[in-house]
C-alpha cells in the first residue's frame, strides 16, 4: 500500500493571463513562493518518505521547501512533466481562438481525440505518468510520497488510474488548485481517491 500525494506547482507567471503553460518553463510568481512554503509547512509532520518532482523549475522550485523540511533530496522525473501543449503553450483561449479556431472548438469538444495542434496526446501523457507512479509504488511499498506535478497530467492521470474516461478529465476534475493536496492510495494495482484539493495549511488525517 502506497500513498501518493499529488500536488500541482505553485502558481506560475502566467496565471494572471491564463495562459496555457506547457513545457515552457515558467517561473513562479511570489504567491507561488508563498504556496511552496506553506506546503513546506504542511510536510513536517506529514511523515513523507519521498518527494518526486516534474523537472519544470515551477515543480522543482515548489518541492524543494518541502524537501529541505523533511531532509529528503526530491527525485526529479521527465514523466511527471507537463504535456506539450504544442501550438497553444503560451496563448490564452483567446489568442488560440484567433489562431486556430476550428482545431480550439474541436479540442474543447474532445480534448483527447482532438489534442491541440501539435500537442502530446493525453492518451500518452496519462501512460507515462501512470507508469512513475507504478515504480514509485513498487520502491515505497509502504510509502508515503509526495509528488509536485502539473494541472492537466495530474488529471488526466487520475482519469487513468480510476477508469474515468480520458476526454472527461476537464469536466470531472475542472481545477486543480495550485500547491493544494489530492492523495490517491495504490494498493495490489488498484487505485482508490482519499482526498481531493485539500489545502495544504490543512493537517489531514490518515485513511486506513
Amino acid at each position: 500500500m502506497t500513498d501518493l500525494i499529488l500536488v500541482r506547482h505553485g502558481e506560475s507567471a502566467w496565471h494572471a493571463e491564463n495562459r496555457y503553460a506547457g513545457r515552457t518553463d515558467v517561473p513562479l510568481t511570489p504567491h507561488g513562493h508563498e504556496q511552496a512554503a506553506a506546503l513546506a509547512e504542511w510536510a513536517v509532520s506529514a511523515r513523507l518518505t519521498a518527494i518526486w518532482s516534474s523537472p519544470l523549475s515551477r515543480a522543482r522550485l515548489t518541492a524543494a521547501p518541502a524537501a529541505d523540511a523533511c531532509g529528503l533530496t526530491a527525485r526529479v522525473d521527465e514523466r511527471l512533466c507537463e504535456l506539450d501543449f504544442g501550438e497553444g503553450d503560451g496563448l490564452t483561449r483567446d489568442e488560440m481562438r484567433q489562431r486556430f479556431p476550428e482545431q480550439l472548438a474541436a479540442f474543447l469538444d474532445d480534448p483527447v481525440a482532438h489534442h491541440l495542434p501539435g500537442g502530446e496526446d493525453p492518451r500518452k501523457a496519462a501512460a507515462r505518468a501512470a507508469d512513475c507512479l507504478a515504480d514509485i509504488a513498487r520502491e515505497q511499498p509502504n510509502g508515503r510520497v509526495l509528488l509536485v506535478a502539473h494541472s492537466t497530467l495530474v488529471r488526466v492521470t487520475l482519469c487513468h488510474l480510476l477508469g474515468i474516461p480520458l476526454a472527461d478529465y476537464r469536466r470531472v476534475f475542472p481545477q486543480l488548485l495550485n500547491g493544494a493536496l489530492t492523495e490517491i492510495r495504490i494498493e495490489d494495482g488498484q487505485t482508490a481517491l482519499l482526498r481531493l484539493n485539500t489545502p495544504a495549511t490543512t493537517q489531514i488525517p490518515d485513511v486506513h
